[in-house]
C-alpha cells in the first residue's frame, strides 16, 4: 500500500509506504543488488558485468507511477489521495566499497549531467511538480544498502521545506526586488566568517543560521534556479565544488563522515519563479568525533534547532583542511 494522508494540522502530506518494511536490509557483499550481475552469480538491479553509472526506478519506491487506491476513504477533513509519483535510484559506481568522495572528478561532472537529464526528463512530466535529487550516506542515517547511490523522488506536490523557501524567497524580492539568496551570498563572502570554498561557479559555507554543527551549503554564485539552466563550465564547476566539499569531509576526523546531501530547485509545475536560487545542502549528523547530534525534542517537537556548536569555528575547521592535491587532477 501507497498513499498520500493530510496532516490538518501541519498542513501537509505524509506518505504511507507499507511495501517498504520489505526492502533490502544490508546485505552481505556478495548479494548487494546494487552491484553489476556477474557470471554464475545472482541477478542483481543492473544485468551487466559492469557499468560507469545507472539510473533506474526503486523496487520499493515511497511514490508509484500507477498508485493503488487509498485503504481508506476520503473526506473533508481526513483527505487521502493516491501516491503518484516517481522514485529512481542513481548508482554512482560498480564499486561496491567507498562513497561519492573516492569518485573523479571527472566522474562526478558526469553524475552532475545525468542529476541535469534526469531534472530535465521527470520535469516535464505534467503530474511532477518537484524533482527531489538527493543522497543518504552511512548507517546512522538509516541507509539500508551501502553500496554509494543516491535517490531522485519526482513528487506530484511542492514538499513542505522547499515550499517554506519558496515563500521566503518570494516575499524578499517583493519587498526588495533582489534575490534572498543572492543577498545572503552577497554577506557571506563579504566577510568570509563562514566561507570553506568556492571557485569561478560556486560558493561553500557553514550558514549564519546553521542547524548542524558541520552543514555546509553550496550555492551557485550565478542566480539561477535549476540544473538544466547551468552552462558546461558550471556544471565542471559544481563536481569540483562537490569533491572539495566530500573530501574535507572525510578528512575532518579521518573517517568517512555520513550526512544528508539534498538539493533545492525551483518547481517543475510550468511556473515562474524567477525569485529561486540552486543551492545544496548538506547534514551530517556527528558533532564531535564520537558524538552524534540528535533531532531530540525541542528539534521534532517544537522545530526549532539547537545548535551546540559556532559556526565560525566550524567553518574555519573545515576551511583549514587541505584538497591541494585533489584539484591537480585534469578534467
Amino acid at each position: 500500500m501507497s498513499e498520500l494522508r493530510w496532516n490538518p494540522v501541519l498542513s501537509r502530506w505524509v506518505v504511507t509506504a507499507t511495501h517498504r518494511q520489505d526492502r533490502t536490509f544490508l546485505p552481505p557483499k556478495d548479494h548487494c543488488p546494487l552491484c553489476p550481475t556477474l557470471p554464475g552469480r545472482f541477478p542483481t538491479e543492473v544485468p551487466a558485468e559492469n557499468y560507469e553509472i545507472v539510473c533506474f526506478e526503486n523496487r520499493f519506491p515511497s511514490f508509484k507511477r500507477f498508485p493503488p487506491e487509498p485503504s481508506v476513504k476520503n473526506d473533508d477533513l481526513l483527505k487521502v489521495e493516491p501516491s503518484k509519483g516517481i522514485c529512481e535510484v542513481v548508482l554512482y559506481s560498480p564499486v561496491h566499497e567507498g562513497s561519492l568522495a573516492d569518485r573523479s572528478i571527472d566522474e562526478i561532472y558526469r553524475l552532475v549531467l545525468i542529476w541535469a537529464d534526469r531534472f530535465r526528463e521527470l520535469g516535464n512530466r505534467k503530474e511532477i511538480k518537484y524533482v527531489f535529487i538527493f543522497e543518504n550516506k552511512g548507517e546512522v542515517i538509516g541507509v539500508t544498502l551501502p553500496h554509494p547511490h543516491g535517490q531522485i523522488y519526482a513528487f506530484s506536490y511542492i514538499p513542505p521545506i522547499p515550499a517554506e523557501e519558496l515563500s521566503s524567497a518570494r516575499k524578499y524580492h517583493k519587498k526588495h526586488n533582489e534575490c534572498l539568496f543572492c543577498k545572503i551570498l552577497k554577506e557571506e563572502r563579504s566577510d568570509g566568517l563562514r566561507s570553506v570554498w568556492e571557485n569561478g561557479s560556486f560558493y561553500i559555507g557553514i550558514p549564519f543560521y546553521a542547524r548542524y554543527p558541520y552543514e555546509v551549503h553550496i550555492t551557485s554564485r550565478r542566480h539561477l534556479g535549476s540544473l538544466t539552466e547551468m552552462t558546461d563550465e558550471e556544471y565542471w564547476d559544481l563536481a569540483c565544488a562537490l569533491k572539495v566539499q566530500l573530501v574535507k569531509y572525510d578528512r575532518l576526523w579521518n573517517f568517512s563522515l555520513p550526512y544528508m546531501m539534498v538539493m533545492h530547485q525551483r518547481p517543475t509545475d510550468g511556473r515562474e519563479y524567477p525569485f529561486y536560487h540552486f543551492h545544496i545542502e548538506f547534514y551530517p549528523p556527528y558533532r564531535t568525533p564520537e558524538k552524534l547530534k540528535y533531532l531530540a525534542g525541542c528539534e521534532s517537537g517544537a522545530g526549532t534547532f539547537i545548535n551546540d556548536t559556532l559556526p565560525e569555528e566550524k567553518a574555519a575547521e573545515l576551511r583549514d583542511i587541505d584538497i591541494s592535491d585533489i584539484l591537480k587532477k585534469g578534467k
